[in-house]
């Protein structure tokens, strides 16, 4: 078991003052079998009253407005979190029982093409390859590596914005674009598969102490009788390095900070991430 402590600050600068505005956060770890919340706050400047829910997927969101012209907005998010390997599997179905009307009516939007996960023919091809002759759960560690094994880790390649096919097509991403590919062969396969965003600690053997400069970090997690994750960026099980904090049909659904503003400024972004383990 790690603890770790995790800060994620981001910073928008606006070209001119910006009148109102309407924010999400999604900042606050998830509490589930593999992770304890110790501490979480969601804190900015300017200080304003937020709001907390669970979406519609259950990721907690901190929801605030702004009211005041600013030119500046912050954002942080400051957790202690307690973390465990994921364990794999727990109960492993076979293909019979996951292709049975209750299961794909069950789990029919984790099943379902997005814009950021489409459908395509070539990749289903694949995925028909990867799932002869084995369990589910072995599928879904095949596709993780198919994935890690066909892709180079290549930031500024694509964007926020660039679909599963469309990294594909360059070979190239970060982790959001492994993440999406390896969802469209799980769909493809019929496995109900999500998306997580999160953190990684990036040294499995950190420094207690150690502030270190972290990673938002995105891996997916699949059913085959219950949810297990894996990260087909670093083509491993979920460890305690990593720290989910969303789940969701694909990025869209875990953005860590959206909103819309009243102005006629353009931004500048910073983001920085900062892990350090604690026990």
């Amino acid at each position: 078991m790690w603890r770790m402590r995790v800060v994620h600050t981001t910073g928008y600068v606006y070209d001119a003052p910006v009148t109102r505005s309407f924010n999400e956060a999604r900042l606050t770890p998830r509490a589930d079998s593999r992770q304890t919340v110790i501490l979480n706050r969601v804190e900015t400047v300017p200080a304003t009253r937020a709001y907390r829910y669970a979406d519609y997927w259950g990721t907690q969101v901190t929801a605030f407005d702004l009211h005041a012209p600013h030119t500046e907005l912050e954002v942080t998010g400051a957790s202690v979190v307690e973390t465990e390997p994921d364990g794999g599997p727990t109960e492993e179905l076979a293909w019979e029982k996951l292709q049975t009307e209750e299961i794909i009516d069950r789990f029919d939007e984790l099943l379902e093409p997005t814009e950021y996960v489409p459908r395509d023919r070539r990749l289903a091809t694949v995925a028909r390859q990867l799932s002869r002759s084995v369990p589910p759960a072995k599928a879904v560690v095949r596709a993780a590596e198919w994935v890690h094994s066909e892709m180079d880790y290549l930031a500024g390649t694509t964007s926020v914005h660039t679909s599963a096919v469309q990294a594909f097509a360059e070979r190239q991403g970060v982790c959001q674009d492994y993440a999406h590919l390896t969802l469209v062969l799980l769909r493809a396969m019929g496995i109900p598969s999500r998306y997580v965003s999160g953190y990684l600690h990036p040294q499995p053997s950190a420094a207690i102490g150690e502030s270190v400069a972290g990673q938002s970090h995105a891996w997916v997690e699949a059913w085959t009788g219950g949810w297990w994750g894996y990260d087909p960026t670093n083509n491993i099980p979920i460890n305690e390095q990593h720290v989910s904090v969303g789940v969701g049909r694909d990025y869209a659904d875990v953005t860590p900070l959206k909103g819309i503003f009243s102005g006629d400024g353009s931004t500048d972004l910073e983001v920085v991430v900062e892990v350090t383990r604690l026990a």
